[in-house]
């Protein structure tokens, strides 16, 4: 595969890997270890799965990506952004249909990374990006008022608006014992950064209300009661059942998922970069990311990716090699041996506050409104991304995204194209039409900006502006860097009118890329290589020459003032 596709945890070794950078490592592993364990069962549980199937996750994922990683100090595991997709899947597929749906996630992020897409991910536009982020956050969100506030509601409805009229109509139904440990979890979590940020309040918040609730035998849902026993090991290796059917039922979801696993992990690397001055490789992350979740859903886990907030505090904690994320996971899996019956005793309101504040720093509210200052297309994309979000379906929501957001781009690259008649130039450039002499009988046209089928209908009508049928028609192509088969269809029509009116069609100033795909097309040779020229001067008196009329001589040509200086 090449120099380009070596993990850096192949590097680690290779640039002064110092036993004080390895033990930075292993208290960072822990750290972000610990951190990981109740974000990994929370996000389970809001994904329809069981507790410990986030774990295994975590433990899974977590080592095969920073195995694999392209970025030293990623972090991998379950996250927020699959929530909703994942709890969708869940339940209507079940969770063999989840299986098939994030190893096809993994094989299209392998391809992608292969490909070397990496770096198209980038191209993804920032409004879209923000809607479907702060859909997700709002969804979660709504979807952890019942267990805050511990509401009886049996058969909840699964979309937004139901949710929300069930909330409205169960409210009484509340309990106070719940709703005391969700608000104490959210106090513990907004006061205690400003005692330490070494250990985050959402390990501190699991733990008191652990205790206060198993020492006064409270009354409040907890893992254990509503899920049972957490298992104290990793699942032996199952395979999912693939058919035709499935896999094309599937094909949408699994597409989202790695899109979403793609975005996430390569923001993340890029925030990592931001912070340690290195350098990721995007494709090789992309191969991770998908290797990761080929292998998870065979050891029961559920769909990952690179996560920003774990890969942070990675990095405030000192890790700076892969053997930190391989730490992190072995933390994980020796907390869960050696102490997950303990876990179901943590109440799930205390989850559900964590989850909260996940989605509260996850919807990026501020940037939300910021982006209502941007073009009116963006704002257009933001909320129609946002609103397919919330109310129909994630997957809808980023294919109408990507498929709008292209459009809008093509319609501004086809208004930076301008297409207009030169007979009477304003332009002061030393190649303009100004000083020339244009003979009666010849029209020239000019095409600014790329060439494409944004463009080509616009060509079109510009051309109509012509009243008396011209002799001659050039059209300069000198700011021409870009020609699409549109554009070449349209320039072929353009030539069987010219020579249906007896009007001779001449090129001049014509670039690589045109000039290539013209011969590849076989137009070339229709136009005649006679009448396609690399300047103005040359073209004007090809024009006189089918026009009977004298030559000029070539003006000389124009050096700038510091090339004449050196000369």
């Amino acid at each position: 595969m090449g120099f380009s596709f070596i993990p850096q945890s192949f590097r680690v070794f290779h640039h002064n890997y110092s036993r004080q950078k390895f033990l930075n490592d292993i208290m960072a592993g822990i750290i972000v270890g610990i951190v990981a364990l109740p974000l990994a069962i929370a996000f389970a549980i809001a994904s329809g799965v069981k507790p410990e199937q986030g774990i295994y996750t975590a433990v899974v994922a977590g080592f095969l990506i920073s195995i694999f990683s392209g970025s030293r100090v990623q972090i991998g595991g379950p996250t927020g952004a699959f929530i909703i997709v994942v709890f969708g899947i869940v339940q209507e597929f079940g969770y063999g249909g989840l299986m098939v749906a994030t190893m096809m996630a993994g094989v299209i992020l392998v391809c992608m990374g292969l490909s070397k897409l990496g770096a198209a991910i980038r191209f993804i536009p920032y409004p879209m990006t923000i809607g479907f982020t702060s859909g997700i956050a709002l969804i979660i969100f709504t979807t952890q008022v019942k267990d805050l506030f511990g509401l009886n509601i049996p058969d909840g409805s699964a979309n937004f608006i139901g949710r929300c009229v069930d909330y409205a109509q169960n409210f009484s139904t509340m309990d106070y014992n719940t709703m005391a440990m969700g608000g104490a979890t959210l106090v513990i979590m907004a006061i205690w950064p400003r005692v330490t940020r070494k250990i985050p309040g959402s390990v501190i918040a699991i733990i008191a209300t652990t205790i206060f609730v198993f020492m006064l035998d409270l009354p409040v849902d907890t893992i254990g009661s509503r899920f049972g026993s957490i298992p104290t090991m990793l699942p032996k290796p199952s395979f999912p059942h693939f058919s035709f059917e499935l896999i094309h039922k599937l094909m949408g979801p699994a597409f989202t998922i790695a899109i979403l696993a793609a975005i996430e992990s390569l923001l993340a690397a890029v925030v990592a970069d931001g912070i340690t001055g290195d350098r990721h490789n995007s494709n090789m992350e992309l191969v991770a990311q998908g290797i990761a979740n080929i292998v998870v859903p065979i050891f029961g886990g559920i769909p990952a990716t690179g996560a920003i907030a774990r890969t942070a505090t990675n990095i405030k904690s000192g890790g700076t090699t892969p053997v930190a994320g391989i730490v992190h996971a072995a933390t994980l899996l020796l907390i869960m041996v050696c102490f997950g019956r303990w876990a179901t005793l943590i109440p799930m309101a205390t989850l559900a506050a964590i989850l909260m504040v996940v989605a509260y720093h996850m919807s990026e509210w501020r940037y939300f409104l910021k982006l209502f200052k941007s073009p009116k297309s963006d704002v257009f994309v933001m909320l129609i991304t946002f609103v397919l979000t919330v109310f129909v379906d994630l997957t809808i929501a980023i294919e109408v995204g990507v498929v709008l957001s292209a459009i809008l781009f093509m319609n501004r690259m086809a208004d930076t194209t301008i297409i207009r008649r030169t007979t009477v130039e304003m332009e002061t450039d030393h190649h303009s039409l100004r000083d020339r002499l244009v003979p009666q009988g010849v029209e020239v046209f000019e095409i600014h900006g790329p060439f494409f089928f944004g463009a080509a209908n616009r060509f079109k009508d510009t051309l109509q502006i012509v009243g008396k049928t011209p002799r001659v028609l050039i059209i300069r192509c000198r700011h021409i860097l870009f020609m699409d088969a549109t554009a070449l269809h349209a320039m072929e029509e353009l030539l069987d009118k010219t020579l249906k009116d007896g009007t001779t069609l001449l090129l001049s100033g014509v670039h690589a890329q045109p000039l290539i795909t013209l011969e590849q097309s076989g137009l070339y040779y229709r136009i005649g290589e006679d009448n396609i020229h690399g300047n103005i001067d040359v073209a004007l008196n090809r024009a006189r020459q089918l026009m009977d009329l004298p030559e000029l001589p070539l003006p000389v040509p124009f050096v700038p003032t510091v090339e004449r200086e050196k000369v």
